[in-house]
């Protein structure tokens, strides 16, 4: 089983975006795709709408996507080609909590995409892509606490000399690939090869 993890800093980078694109271009992985998504305080994991209970009550679901109309970013998975959609919501800091039943979820998946920053606290994946958009001043921890674990950038076209976020030093990402994309084509030929040719040192599931 391979596993890539999509990472960014920030919401509406184009993650989603990223996965539904490789899951496509690369479908010969038989994915089994997921997204996670950490709620903060007053927002219910079980279904994203506000509440008020408590964190034991409601700290995390998990359920599998089976619409293909490409509304939802779950959806698109589907769309693009992935055998499985799951999306995984839970309470900001709460994913530990979730994450033995997203491995049994996953036992017998083929290779597996994760849309998140926050699972490379629990797995170690094969490949680990962030997007990074200069021109977006937000920059989630999460993103900054992996960031140098990144195999590779994709980055916004065209890009400032400088982000317009501070507290975050390039250095983190120096000597990495870095892939330009112009939006909405988050996905370039040149990301597709990259990420086929470091799958092609994990095995394909017969």
């Amino acid at each position: 089983m391979a596993i890539v993890v999509v990472g960014g800093h920030s919401r509406s980078v184009g993650k989603t975006s990223v996965v539904a694109g490789l899951i496509s271009a690369i479908p010969e992985r038989r994915w089994t795709a997921v997204k996670i998504t950490q709620y903060g305080h007053g927002i219910c994991s079980a279904n994203g709408e506000d509440c008020d209970c408590a964190t034991a009550d409601h700290s995390w679901a998990m359920t599998e996507e089976s619409d293909r109309s490409g509304v939802s970013d779950t959806s698109r998975f589907l769309v693009a080609g992935a055998e499985r959609s799951l999306w995984v919501r839970t309470r900001q800091g709460n994913l530990a909590e979730a994450m033995p039943s997203l491995r049994q979820a996953l036992e017998h998946a083929a290779d597996v995409i994760i849309e998140s920053n926050s699972v490379m606290k629990f797995v170690r994946p094969d490949l680990y892509l962030t997007v990074l958009d200069y021109e977006t001043v937000d920059f989630k921890p999460s993103a900054r606490e992996y960031l140098d674990l990144a195999s590779a950038v994709i980055l916004h076209e065209p890009a400032e000399a400088m982000p317009a976020w501070s507290g975050v030093s390039l250095k983190l990402i120096a000597g990495k690939p870095v892939f330009r994309v112009r939006p909405p084509q988050y996905v370039s030929e040149d990301v597709i090869e990259f990420v086929r040719a470091k799958l092609c040192e994990v095995a394909i599931p017969s």
